[in-house]
């Protein structure tokens, strides 16, 4: 298995037979390298949203015309991109799980907010934010998408038993770095945490000290470099 950070919350996931986006954004990313881009999406096969924001969702469209890979995301998020020309797109919810070649990726709540916010004009409804599980290769990867402290993580981590979490920790937006070692503390029994939604912007954390030291013992924090891959 291996994970490339792409900046922000993006995670190119290659599993089994699958090269998984998790929230491609590209264009307009300030940590993304430019001269990175086909290299970031050489042999996609799917996309997955975790909700609707612009800097979440709004390069998935392009990415897949270019690609030919499948999006998938919420049902309203998904009937957004199919009316705006997306030509393979799965629309599913939370509970529901997608076989994407051999690895099994379940959709899991959050505790965010979800809205089509770069299509010009108000923002359009996205339907509700989300998380994910990805289960391949003897291993599931909790990624957390934007999201706060939420006591589903209780029974999510019991049923799904994830060993590795990509954990949203900027604050601000999302949960800061204390309230996610206190996640991963409480609820979890990781083997590998690596954090994300941070240095992006000024408002958000820089670097991941507290949330190192916030967990508990045996378990290894890896803060990831944009585009060097990590083998798990």
């Amino acid at each position: 298995m291996q994970i490339t950070w792409l900046g922000h919350s993006g995670f190119r996931i290659e599993i089994e037979n699958a090269v998984l986006l998790i929230d491609p954004w590209l264009d307009g990313n300030p940590m993304f390298p430019a001269d990175k881009r086909a290299d970031a999406l050489a042999g996609v096969t799917h996309i997955f949203l975790t909700h609707a924001h612009g800097d979440h969702a709004s390069g998935a469209l392009a990415i897949a015309q270019e690609t030919g890979a499948t999006i998938a995301a919420i049902h309203e998020l998904a009937a957004y991109l199919t009316r705006e020309g997306a030509k393979d797109v799965i629309g599913f919810g939370k509970g529901g799980t997608i076989d994407a070649n051999g690895a099994k990726v379940t959709m899991v709540n959050a505790s965010h907010s979800s809205s089509i916010d770069f299509a010009g004009g108000n923002a359009i409804a996205g339907g509700s934010e989300a998380g994910f599980m990805i289960a391949g290769e003897g291993q599931v990867i909790y990624v957390s998408g934007d999201t706060d402290i939420m006591a589903d993580m209780d029974w999510m981590a019991d049923y799904h038993k994830p060993n590795i979490g990509i954990l949203s920790c900027g604050g601000h937006y999302t949960m800061d770095m204390a309230r996610a070692a206190y996640a991963a503390r409480r609820y979890f029994n990781f083997k590998t945490v690596i954090p994300c939604h941070y240095k992006t912007f000024g408002l958000l954390a820089q670097d991941a000290s507290e949330l190192k030291a916030g967990l508990p013992p045996g378990v290894t924090l890896i803060e990831p470099q944009v585009m060097e891959p990590i083998r798990l």
